[in-house]
């Protein structure tokens, strides 16, 4: 797996203390913790309504001490932010084709050395959706990890780690209890938001 800012430990040091205080002026509170079971996880995150969804959750995980890398739609890798997209965690993912992302995801997940946290947007889109996609789901069940419910409340200004959520491997029952922890939080734009 290629090297990233949360691999670099003097790098993610000083964007650790960089993210803190960027937050803090922002009047953002930041707010659980990573328990030592969910050190290999999927990590919702929700809602995704904002292009500053991608930076804000960055300086989250990077207050948190997480080692993360996020799925993200190829055409944010094209051109010469490729290396630096890839270099923040980044993974494209080409929703074009059928390329057994959740296999993939899984199995790098089961690979990987020491803690890593994959974050993946259940909505698969910034736009308006009322269908959660279950990616995020089966990449948990099949890898045998946790699911962290991660948010961004843009309301309350705070962000941060939910409860951990373990896969029954029933999705529609599972997919209605995930949901109803984001019921009260609201996205950057509210209005394309929707857990219900």
């Amino acid at each position: 797996m290629q090297r990233t800012l949360f691999d670099t430990p003097l790098v993610s040091t000083l964007l650790h203390a960089c993210s803190r205080a960027v937050l803090r002026l922002l009047g953002w509170q930041v707010l659980g913790h990573l328990p030592p079971e969910a050190a290999k996880s999927v990590l919702i995150a929700a809602p995704h309504t904002s292009n500053w969804d991608l930076p804000y959750t960055l300086m989250v995980c990077l207050c948190l001490r997480l080692r993360v890398r996020w799925m993200g739609k190829s055409s944010l890798f094209r051109g010469p932010f490729g290396p630096v997209m890839r270099w923040l965690g980044g993974i494209p993912v080409d929703r074009s084709r059928n390329n057994n992302v959740v296999a993939t995801a899984a199995a790098a997940l089961i690979a990987a050395e020491g803690p890593l946290q994959l974050v993946v947007p259940p909505e698969g889109t910034r736009g308006k959706t009322r269908h959660w996609r279950t990616g995020f789901y089966f990449i948990a069940l099949q890898a045998q990890v946790p699911i962290m419910l991660a948010y961004l409340d843009y309301a309350r200004k705070v962000g941060g780690l939910g409860p951990v959520f373990v896969p029954s491997g029933d999705v529609e029952q599972d997919m209605l209890a995930i949901k109803r922890f984001y019921a009260g939080v609201r996205g950057r734009n509210e209005d394309q938001f929707d857990a219900d």
